[in-house]
């Protein structure tokens, strides 16, 4: 979760504009029902780590106009005023596959400050909350990109263009010219980025009437663009590939702009299937509610003047609550409620991303309200809980291991292709299911073994002193499925293949085992075991598992220079090679 710290004197100053005293002791205490968690406070300002999925609180403006409906009772509309404006924007029919959603808007007369600290503090938070949306809605720039610019260094109107790689202009924080090719190459946010264009010969970029180039999406905006301590008026551009998400990018940055007094003014875009659009759009969007699941999910009868109060704290407006006179249509994903039913009309701003199922709306009136006057209820239906079969058996594993001295641990179930296939010496066990935006080079794929991440375990201990013995009874990922496994590592001296065979038949005899078992010798490289003391073991002819005695070389890869014994048996394998004797 993003975690922004909000200035005192900022929240102060945009409080007192609409005659409100900030109270720090009361933001502490309530601001978190909102969907955020107040870290700490000190005498400079709060720190607030806000919920992933409330986007509308990452600046210091959209959150100060949040908690003046919620704290403060003084409602604010859930539309964003837009004045008519005369600046176009053309864009070329080619982004349609390159860049289709691109939107725009101008923001005029903002009060940046009174000082030059206070200006400077402002480029700061208008930076911080554009990294942070293109952190959260736009996916790291992915979906969505924005650029803030100085339309004081602009020459309207506007053109989006595809050039080729080797289109030439200055960058920002740059002193020369530089090719896009150089820019991908050797710019930091260029090399940072450069991902999101691959396969394309063809990239965007957006200039003025003159030629000039004022960005470069999703990669960086033009030098003679920047904002400066000056800088009152602004041209705001946002691009991507997701409507909804460029749509709540463009009205967060103009609503935290709005908040300093700034008038929002239109764009008209000539779009790239010859279509003409007004952006952007600062109309609320309208919600259905039917009555009989507000009802159901609250417990009880919610008269409409409560749901207009809560619904004002949250910033959002209840239009009107009458009855439904047509039916649910197909296409209307909200409209659930039959004709005759009763439901609430509700209106919510179009920045609030979040809401996206008439849930959602019940959450917001839940929250309005405040979860403590909603009241205490029982439930009056009495179920006893059945443990699943998989639940028996992993419970019986664990007790058995632990009868043998071995600690029950819990281990990511993140890993990476070196861990668990190249150290071991294990091949992949059919597809690998991978992460898509790994955060780092350790954690790029959902684990197929359990014993690699034992043995990690083992690595981070081994300034402990020995025996060290561990057991996981866990989750892992073939072919894309989710299965159980069980498995165990032992460090110990005067141990080695004899007692991890003892260990597996323990296991089985304890988990009831009726069947002959049978040992097979493992190929040597066949898994990480010495050679010839590795086994698979198989009961009523039903390969179960392997184990064995790490071979050193392997342990050695891991740091540990211990001896070492370890096994992995298949759960769902123990459980059809030894049925439940309580079954």
């Amino acid at each position: 979760m993003p975690t922004v710290k909000y200035g005192h004197d900022s929240i102060r100053s945009l409080l007192s504009n609409h005659g409100i005293i900030y109270d720090p002791n009361l933001w502490e205490s309530q601001l978190s029902d909102i969907g955020c968690v107040v870290e700490e406070a000190d005498k400079e300002g709060i720190e607030i780590e806000v919920f992933p999925d409330r986007s509308d609180l990452l600046s210091v403006e959209t959150m100060t106009r949040a908690a003046r409906a919620f704290l403060y009772s003084k409602s604010t509309p859930p539309q964003l005023h837009v004045e008519v404006g005369a600046t176009e924007m053309d864009i070329d029919s080619s982004l349609s596959t390159i860049r289709p959603v691109i939107l725009g808007a101008i923001v005029r007369n903002v009060d940046t400050g009174a000082t030059e600290e206070e200006r400077n503090e402002f480029i700061q938070s208008l930076m911080d909350h554009q990294e942070k949306l293109h952190l959260t809605l736009g996916r790291k720039r992915r979906l969505a990109s924005i650029g803030v610019h100085d339309l004081s260094s602009l020459a309207p109107p506007f053109k989006v263009k595809a050039v080729d790689r080797t289109h030439r202009f200055k960058p920002l924080a740059m002193d020369s010219e530089m090719s896009i090719q150089e820019i991908l190459d050797s710019h930091p946010k260029g090399k940072e980025y450069a991902h999101l264009l691959d396969g394309m010969n063809l990239v965007p970029v957006i200039e003025d009437a003159v030629g000039r180039v004022l960005s470069f999406p999703p990669i960086i905006n033009g030098s003679h663009t920047t904002v400066t301590e000056d800088t009152t008026d602004f041209m705001i551009d946002v691009t991507g590939w997701d409507e909804r998400a460029c749509e709540a990018s463009l009205l967060l940055v103009c609503l935290s702009l709005a908040e300093r007094g700034g008038q929002v003014e239109s764009m008209k875009l000539n779009t790239a299937n010859g279509e003409n659009q007004v952006s952007p759009n600062g109309q609320s969007r309208t919600h259905i509610l039917p009555e009989r699941l507000l009802e159901r999910i609250l417990g009880g009868k919610i008269e409409s003047n409560a749901i207009s109060s809560a619904l004002e704290r949250m910033g959002g407006l209840l239009v009107e609550t009458r009855t439904a006179t047509e039916g649910p249509r197909q296409s209307e994903r909200w409209g659930d409620a039959s004709v005759g039913e009763k439901i609430h009309i509700i209106e919510m701003p179009r920045w609030r991303f979040d809401i996206l199922h008439p849930i959602d709306l019940v959450e917001e009136i839940a929250t309005g309200i405040g979860y403590e006057s909603l009241g205490e209820s029982y439930s009056s239906l009495a179920l006893e809980g059945v443990p699943l079969p998989r639940a028996t058996m992993i419970r019986r594993i664990n007790e058995s291991l632990s009868s043998q001295g071995i600690q029950q641990v819990q281990s990511l179930t993140l890993s990476n292709d070196e861990i668990q296939f190249e150290h071991m010496r294990w091949k992949p066990q059919g597809k690998v299911t991978r992460i898509a935006n790994p955060i780092t080079i350790e954690h790029t794929i959902l684990r197929q073994n359990i014993l690699p991440s034992l043995l990690e375990l083992l690595a981070a201990n081994r300034h402990h002193e020995l025996p060290q013995r561990v057991q996981e009874c866990g989750e892992v990922v073939r072919e894309h499925q989710n299965a159980w496994r069980v498995a165990w590592a032992c460090a110990e001296t005067n141990a080695g293949f004899t007692a991890a065979k003892g260990i597996a038949q323990a296991l089985a005899r304890d988990l009831g085992a009726r069947e002959e078992m049978m040992f097979i010798p493992l190929e040597d490289n066949d898994g990480p075991w010495i050679p010839g003391r590795g086994a698979k073991i198989l009961i009523g002819g039903i390969e179960i598992g392997v184990f064995g005695e790490i071979d050193p070389s392997i342990s050695e890869l891991f740091g540990l220079r211990v001896p070492i014994h370890a096994g992995e048996f298949d759960v769902s394998a123990l459980s059809d090679a030894i049925p439940d004797p309580l079954l």
